[in-house]
Parts: structure tokens; C-alpha cells; sequence
């Protein structure tokens, strides 16, 4: 049977993996916790940042950190942050084209006892619509790690889509 690990678990850990670039700057909704930048915060305080629950201000924090040259990850559950922030994302972030990583965890419809109110199935076409905007959607841990790492090597928005639930392992680190 194959070992099971959540993407957004891999997230966390490729954040604080790749986090000795000084660059890197992570901004969560007060839910470092569930997407997992809690291990970033861990290893970088000083470039850790929870605005609260803000997603539209989150956003707009990213596109102002963005222009001074950091790559910014904002994080938060892909309803809020294809949904609720739609507007500044579109706006602030995919229009002038910033180099702003959207790190959405629990996509889908498997987010546990939240219920409805916090299932994403619009989310990709939300961002796919969007100019400029690039939407990575990994399989697994191991993709999940190389979308961060694609994340940052590329200079423009990002939009990573992870689920909340621990799913097979199914590529290696040479695939």
C-alpha cells in the first residue's frame, strides 16, 4: 500500500524547505495550522505573517510585498481565496502581473466537518479566467513539493490548488 501524505503537508514543508531564500515571504489567514505554514513559521518568524481573517487584504499585502521584490505565498482555503479575495487577486495581483504565489488548501469537496460553506469546486475556473495567472494542481506530496518549487522559479501569480486529505504517494523524486 502506498504511503499517504496530504498536499498541503508537503506545501508546508517545501515552503520551509525552500524558505532560506530571503525572498520568500509567507502571509496566512489565521490558518497556519490547517495550511500547514506553521512549519515555515517555525523556521522563519521574522518572514511569516498572519494578517487574520482578511483573504482581500491578504491579497492586497501580497501585491504591495511583491513590488519591493519578495515572492510572496498567500495562504488560505481555496473558497476563501479564489472566492472571497477574487477581486484583489484579479486586480491587484494577475493584472500588473506580480510575482504573488496563492497557496489553497482544502480544495474540493473532502474539507471535513466544515461543510459546504468551505468546499471549492469553482476555484480553478475562478483562476484559469484570470490574465496572467498560472494554476498548478498536484497529484500528490512529491508534485506538491516540485509545484512550490515551480512556484518560485517562475516570476508572475501562481495559484497552487492542495487538498486537506492525506492521499497515496504516487510519483518519486526522479519523475
Amino acid at each position: 500500500m502506498a504511503e499517504k501524505i496530504a498536499t498541503r503537508q508537503a506545501y508546508g514543508e517545501a515552503l520551509a524547505e525552500f524558505g532560506s531564500d530571503e525572498r520568500i515571504v509567507v502571509l496566512d489567514a489565521d490558518l497556519s495550522k490547517s495550511t500547514k505554514t506553521d512549519i515555515f513559521k517555525k523556521k522563519y518568524p521574522e518572514r511569516h505573517i498572519n494578517v487574520g481573517i482578511a483573504e482581500g487584504n491578504m491579497m492586497c499585502i501580497a501585491a504591495g510585498l511583491a513590488t519591493c521584490g519578495k515572492i510572496v505565498f498567500a495562504s488560505s482555503f481555496a473558497i476563501f481565496a479564489s472566492g472571497r479575495a477574487f477581486e484583489q487577486v484579479r486586480n491587484s495581483i494577475c493584472y500588473p502581473n506580480l510575482n504573488v504565489k496563492i497557496g489553497s488548501t482544502h480544495a474540493g469537496i473532502s474539507v471535513g466537518e466544515d461543510g459546504a460553506s468551505h468546499q471549492a469546486i469553482e476555484d480553478i475556473a475562478l483562476m484559469r479566467s484570470i490574465p496572467n495567472m498560472t494554476v498548478l494542481a498536484p497529484a500528490d506530496a512529491v508534485s506538491a513539493r516540485f509545484a512550490v518549487k515551480a512556484a518560485i522559479e517562475h516570476e508572475g501569480p501562481v495559484y497552487i490548488r492542495l487538498g486537506r486529505l492525506s492521499v497515496p504517494v504516487i510519483y518519486d523524486e526522479n519523475e
